[in-house]
């Protein structure tokens, strides 16, 4: 989609330039807005701008309304329903009005070609939409059942196989630890009670929310607080820290949360994973991978640590 905006965009210019001759006026429109397009791509907040040059440039020159259809698909992105679609119909609107200023002879196709195009762009967006989310609940019970199948179903088998060797002891010993894992699947299924900012404040007092809020998945909220618990966790017992902060930041594409600390730090490279621990940077990568995003950790000795995670949303 990033490509073709930029094939339209080049397409687009060397229309007009062929119809019209190199103004410079248009022509620096357009540099403006492939260089400000990858602003509006990584940061919501820069996207209205990328949008006002845009509906400047098609307004002068029409030829540069094909730039609609990824910008379109921009908006359906990283804003909610509720506001992409009123933008989207605003991006048509300006379109239509453009060709028909231009145009010696009113013509329906003038209205009907670009209303037409940006149904179709919201068609396959919305049904894309739906599809990786059929894929992502198809990836969830495989991955539930795989773990069950691996933990609480092996378990059970062992405990079968002690009972019938007389061993109860040690059975009551597995059926303990098949228990703890009953209740990590619960603990990691349930829905966080309120929003997510507010279980965040309830850990440290500390917590900064930016961009627009959006609703997450169940799953990518709870593996986020999972993170800051044991993010937070460690601080309070290894750092010495008198101050951690947690940032929460709602991207087009994604959500990231840093966990700060002004503690004694230490040099990631020689943390070594923990028997028995269930809330280290081990156990933290793991299920920000599951999830398709990435963990970065910042840390030196005496100058405190910084814990990154960022998940993709769809």
């Amino acid at each position: 989609m990033h490509a073709g905006f930029y094939v339209l965009l080049t397409a687009s210019a060397a229309r007009y330039v062929a119809y019209h001759g190199a103004d410079l006026v248009v022509l620096g429109l357009a540099l403006a807005l492939g260089a400000l397009y990858p602003a509006g791509v990584r940061w919501t907040r820069a996207l209205p701008v990328v949008l006002s040059v845009w509906l400047v440039l098609v307004w002068l020159a029409p030829s540069f309304g094909w730039c609609a259809i990824p910008l379109f698909f921009q908006c359906l992105r990283q804003l909610r329903p509720r506001v992409a679609l009123p933008i989207a119909a605003v991006l048509t609107a300006a379109v239509v009005l453009a060709q028909i200023r231009l145009a010696t002879t009113f013509d329906w196709s003038l209205v009907l070609g670009p209303v037409g195009v940006a149904v179709l762009t919201a068609a396959v967006f919305f049904d894309r939409a739906r599809l990786l989310h059929e894929a992502g609940v198809l990836e969830e019970r495989q991955r539930l059942a795989r773990e069950i199948h691996d933990t609480l179903a092996q378990g059970f088998s062992s405990i079968n196989l002690l009972l019938s060797l007389g061993e109860t002891r040690r059975a009551a010993e597995v059926a303990r630890e098949n228990l703890g894992e009953a209740r990590r699947f619960v603990r990691d299924l349930t829905p966080i009670h309120g929003t997510l900012v507010d279980a965040l404040h309830r850990l440290v007092p500390h917590v900064e929310v930016d961009g627009d809020p959006y609703a997450l998945s169940v799953q990518t909220e709870v593996a986020l607080l999972r993170v800051a618990q044991g993010a937070v966790a460690n601080v309070f017992e290894h750092s010495g820290a008198g101050r951690v902060a947690i940032t929460l930041s709602y991207l087009g594409d994604a959500v990231t949360m840093d966990v700060v600390d002004d503690g004694r730090g230490f040099d990631p490279e020689e943390v070594k994973p923990e028997e028995g621990r269930g809330y280290g940077l081990a156990s933290i990568r793991g299920r920000i991978t599951e999830l398709g995003g990435t963990v970065s950790v910042e840390s030196a000795p005496g100058e405190g640590t910084a814990v990154a995670v960022t998940v993709p949303t769809p």
